[in-house]
């Protein structure tokens, strides 16, 4: 395949695919730039600064984003640089180093299941010191769909069932927990968890999800760019 231009990949339509080293090129400074926007976000909802500084600061933002230009991606356009389905997503609001919205959690094989870790900030914040029960909500539903793809079987979530025995703490290293229980057709159901990483023996969220995997006609209606290996 050609590589898109390393001079301006934003205005090449994402069906020409760039090289791995532009890939990897991309995904790094996209990584640094969600670093440092998480860093701006985390501080913006903490500052006690004036108006007369937060109005200054303003203004330079609205400068840097006029720094960024060039072709936007369309409202379901898939990214060069994610692996869709199954893969790295650089913008999920739960998993993407590039997203100023994420915590972002990090996924790994855990026997049967998968587990995600990570810690939640002060943006993400429900009850004072403690995380929003959407949040923790985001972080199941996430990391169940990736216990699924674990699976064999990559699909979307039906329904979520979540229960909060106790807040979660912002600031801490969280250990959410991810495994298929069984499947019925096309339903696939899981259980997820969050804990401590301190200690992971006491559960302060619980959910219990079903899933479908849809059909390969239902796939291609609902995601028309998703890549296909042969």
């Amino acid at each position: 395949m050609n590589a898109a231009p390393t001079e301006c990949p934003e205005s090449t339509p994402e069906s020409v695919r760039p090289t791995e080293e532009e890939l990897a090129r991309r995904r790094v400074a996209i990584t640094a730039l969600g670093h440092e926007l998480r860093a701006l976000v985390d501080t913006t909802v903490r500052t006690l600064a004036p108006p007369e500084a937060l109005l200054h600061v303003a203004d330079g933002v609205r400068r840097l984003t006029g720094q960024l230009t060039g072709r936007r991606r369309a409202r379901a356009e898939i990214p060069a640089v994610d692996e869709f389905p199954g893969g790295v997503r650089m913008y999920s609001p739960v998993t993407g180093a590039g997203s100023p919205l994420a915590p972002p959690m990090r996924v790994t094989p855990d026997g049967g299941g998968v587990v995600g870790r990570c810690a939640l900030g002060i943006a993400h914040e429900g009850p004072p010191g403690y995380g929003h029960g959407g949040m923790s909500a985001m972080l199941l539903d996430e990391l169940m769909g990736w216990a699924c793809a674990a699976a064999g079987r990559p699909a979307m979530t039906v329904s979520l069932q979540v229960r909060y025995h106790r807040p979660v703490p912002l600031e801490t290293p969280l250990r959410v927990h991810a495994r298929v229980t069984g499947t019925e057709d096309r339903k696939i159901f899981v259980d997820g968890s969050i804990s401590t990483e301190d200690d992971p023996s006491v559960t302060v969220v619980t959910a219990d999800g079903v899933f479908v995997a849809p059909d390969p006609a239902r796939t291609r209606a609902l995601f028309p760019d998703a890549r296909r290996t042969p």
